[in-house]
């Protein structure tokens, strides 16, 4: 099945869909019918990259979003095996927004956790798009917990526009929840691996967020605040055609949080996102994981547990330039009577 095309991949729509026709047209020459579709891919091909290479923040947000993009229990299924899903937290219900299992990777037992947004409307729903509920968190914690308790790295994928902000989270202790995995996940003794595979909001996303590790897909986007959020908040009047600025402005794609330290390695994307292949965004993701959790288990707990905390103390720090401000001038006398005296303004 070809894949769904974002409006800027137009260009790359028209080339495909001229391929599709001549193969479904009748039957012709089959040397010249090979030779028509193989130009037309390697134009299809030589067009995407050069969109690819272009793309604004923006577009990244757009594939990062993309309905194909591959999701955590995707990625359960192609790099861990021996799968079993935890499901409950234990005080109150099952969140379908958040999956946590114990799998292998390779030889490794491991503790999974990631956010599941649902493909078809009635997945979408059950999973609330994406955006736990404070149960969600908390199960997730129980999985931690157990990850610690039988000594097992803990993978987190991250994918979400943010926690859920509804009435009945609140109630039930959204911003206790998130608070409490941001503590739990930061005296883990085990070694933390963060992916952030697609979208990243939020607290709803750093909640599973404080790892060892962070690793970001090429495509993916990790910011506070949504940009339709940002522009709402900054452009009242209109907000809807302020998006790409907001965008912009937060700097959220994986290239710019390189640069600020937030995160410590991007993941290669196959030609015009992971949708595209996401066997082989897989493979490339599994070697990513498997090579950091081979270096962090050589590093004591104590020690693992230090370095986190001072990865996550250096995020936000910065540097002032000093600048000589030079003493305002004292305001001068007026002479008796109104007359300018000695050193009066002239």
């Amino acid at each position: 099945m070809p894949p769904e095309y974002l409006d800027f991949e137009r260009p790359v729509a028209e080339l495909d869909r001229r391929m599709e026709e001549i193969l479904a047209g009748p039957p012709e020459d089959l040397e010249e019918t090979r030779l028509k579709v193989a130009a037309l891919r390697a134009e299809s091909e030589r067009v995407l990259e050069s969109i690819m290479a272009g793309l604004t923040p923006w577009q990244r947000v757009q594939i990062a979003r993309h309905p194909s993009r591959p999701s955590t229990l995707n990625y359960l299924q192609s790099i861990f095996s021996d799968v079993v899903e935890l499901k409950g937290d234990r005080r109150f219900a099952d969140d379908q927004a958040l999956v946590c299992a114990l799998a292998r990777i390779d030889k490794q037992s491991v503790a999974v956790i990631g956010h599941q947004k649902g493909r078809t409307t009635r997945e979408k729903i059950a999973r609330n798009f994406g955006m736990p509920n404070p149960e969600g968190y908390r199960k997730s914690i129980r999985t931690m917990k157990l990850a610690e308790k039988f000594r097992l790295p803990v993978v987190t994928f991250i994918d979400t526009p943010g926690a859920y902000p509804g009435l009945e989270a609140e109630e039930r202790g959204q911003a206790e929840a998130i608070a409490s995995s941001l503590f739990e996940m930061s005296r883990l003794r085990v070694p933390v691996i963060v992916a952030v595979t697609g979208e990243g909001g939020s607290g709803g996303a750093l909640a599973i967020g404080v790892g060892d590790r962070i690793l970001m897909l090429e495509h993916a986007v990790y910011s506070v605040i949504s940009p339709e959020g940002c522009a709402a908040i900054l452009w009242k009047g209109d907000p809807a055609s302020k998006v790409a600025d907001a965008t912009a402005a937060l700097r959220m794609t994986a290239a710019d949080l390189l640069s600020f330290g937030v995160i410590d390695e991007i993941i290669k994307e196959p030609p015009g996102g992971a949708h595209r292949d996401p066997e082989r965004m897989a493979a490339t993701l599994k070697e990513a994981i498997v090579r950091h959790i081979g270096g962090l288990k050589t590093a004591s707990p104590e020690d693992r547990v230090e370095a986190r905390y001072q990865k996550f103390r250096k995020m936000g720090v910065f540097k002032e330039r000093k600048t000589e401000v030079s003493a305002p001038a004292k305001p001068r006398r007026k002479a008796p009577g109104g007359k300018k005296g000695l050193g009066a303004n002239p």
